[in-house]
């Protein structure tokens, strides 16, 4: 641990029952990634710990759940205003502990802001349907209803707008929840929850939980949890919804991605290379929608790869809060040395080096978790540097010779989260966006992330379940459709019989 053993650290908390509290037992570390140090500590939770989180979410569902939908709605409105009051609170907890520039981060809490905007107009969503007289004198209604205790588990490089992706859209449907975020980056849910607290909220409602593998174990094991939202890796993912069907319970597990970004000939280059660079290396690369892959069709690759070098050289490296930076550190040192490593098995594979991140060394900053932008061309799909999602600030050139080939390479690919094209022609963009089978697409947009009334979700190994997250799909995850056949008989109305009913 890199410290001085006199310093005392930091202890972000748990949130339970409206209360922060710190369990005995395990601690992990908390690093900040641009100086390579520890900087605060936070509480592994166990089995009794998980279990006090959804003890405290079931007893505070019944009155939750028969609250009326505006009544809640109106929680979430003044949780979205105290939300954007603290935007930038939030958006330097998530520099600090994660390492992305301050206005990545800012733009990361705001795309979760929208999704309290439309979790504010719940009272919508769950309206049912009505059929009049489906029989003589019968009618039929459906009801929206909540599933019960959620919980939600959350991955490190977005620690505002993921969590904000589950829980406002579950508790305005009448959920409680509870939430274990990394525990990399804890620090901001908690803040969240005390705004929640301000909000009006009722204790409970919402509880944050910290840990490893053996708390993620106790929210999957626990029969008081009905449903579970993951977002992670593509292993990861498919534990979880391996585990929780074995459980019994509801559960959406987003996975990883290997983005491509199509580029036709006819693209503006110089848009279309301002646009990749952006994409991959953002946020150190540390996204689940990164393009990590771009499929140059013939005569765009040496153009493209050209500019992609230029670009890439050119972007300013340093902390996170250091004003023009571009981008920041990688999460964590054991993160840096494997995508180094990938970018070493890219060399030995033979892939071709255009740009080379792995000497960066940040001037004052010697001991932070930097790499450098990496850049491959030649890129075959047997090699490494291809078929895995490195998540870090690496690039690939892969040359096809038409728009078939491009088509034919992502659907093969068996990660579908997104991916885009670039180009000018319309016929063209209209045949990838049918053919492709990927989940989320953009055209001539690097990063085709849903606005808040969409779903987010990719296809094949990127998604295990059934319902992406958030905006209409995100509400039919957190509700259960009930189905109500009433008839009103008169003094006249013959009694059902031992037949089966039939309409009319």
């Amino acid at each position: 641990m890199n410290k001085p053993a006199d310093l005392k650290l930091t202890t972000v908390p748990m949130w339970i029952n409206g209360k922060a509290v710190v369990p005995a037992g395990r601690m992990g570390e908390v690093f900040n990634p641009a100086i390579g140090s520890v900087a605060k500590q936070v509480p592994y939770a166990d089995a009794a710990t998980i279990d006090s989180a959804v003890k405290a979410a079931a007893a505070a569902l019944p009155a939750w759940r028969d609250a009326p939908p505006l009544r809640r709605a109106r929680v979430m409105q003044k949780f979205l205003h105290l939300m954007q009051e603290h935007q930038k609170d939030l958006a330097q907890l998530v520099t600090a502990e994660h390492g992305k520039t301050l206005p990545d981060a800012m733009g990361s809490v705001q795309r979760g802001i929208e999704v309290i905007e439309f979790a504010c107009g719940i009272p919508h969503m769950l309206k049912g349907e009505f059929s009049e007289n489906v029989g003589t004198g019968v009618d039929c209604h459906t009801l929206r209803q909540p599933v019960g205790v959620c919980a939600g588990i959350t991955p490190f490089n977005f620690p505002v707008m993921v969590p904000l992706w589950m829980f406002p859209v579950a508790i305005a449907c009448g959920n409680t929840f509870v939430l274990k975020p990394s525990e990399k980056v804890p620090s901001a849910s908690i803040l969240m929850a005390e705004l929640l607290k301000e909000a009006g909220l009722p204790d409970g409602v919402f509880n944050v939980v910290h840990g490893d593998k053996a708390a993620v174990d106790a929210i999957l094991a626990h029969p008081g949890i009905s449903a579970v939202s993951f977002v992670g890796s593509t292993p990861i993912a498919k534990y979880i919804y391996e585990t929780c069907a074995h459980h019994g319970k509801r559960v959406q597990a987003l996975g990883g991605a290997k983005n491509h970004a199509v580029v036709l000939p006819d693209a503006d280059m110089e848009f279309t290379a301002d646009a990749l660079i952006g994409a991959a290396y953002g946020s150190a690369g540390e996204r689940c929608m990164a393009v990590s892959a771009v499929v140059a069709v013939g005569a765009a690759a040496d153009p493209i790869v050209s500019l992609l070098k230029k670009k890439a050289e050119a972007i300013k490296i340093g902390p996170g809060t250091m004003e023009g930076a571009d981008m920041g550190p990688l999460v964590s040192g054991v993160h840096r040395a494997k995508v180094k490593g990938y970018v070493d098995a890219g060399v030995k594979e033979g892939a071709t080096l255009v740009s080379d991140g792995r000497g960066l060394v940040v001037k004052g900053h010697e001991n932070g978790f930097f790499l450098g932008t990496t850049l491959f061309d030649n890129v075959k799909a047997g090699m490494s540097i291809y078929k895995d999602e490195i998540f870090g600030p690496v690039l690939i050139v892969l040359r096809v010779e038409t728009l078939e080939e491009a088509i034919a390479l992502v659907n093969a690919n068996p990660y579908a989260n997104g991916t885009a094209i670039f180009t000018e022609s319309g016929g063209a963009a209209r045949r990838f966006e049918n053919e492709i089978q990927v989940g989320m697409v953009g055209i001539n947009v690097p990063i085709p992330v849903p606005v808040a009334f969409y779903s987010f979700g990719g296809w094949k190994n990127s998604l295990f379940g059934d319902l992406h997250v958030h905006g209409a799909e995100g509400v039919k995850f957190y509700t259960r459709t009930k189905v109500v056949t009433t008839r009103w008989p008169h003094q006249d109305t013959p009694a059902p019989g031992f037949h089966m009913p039939t309409l009319g």
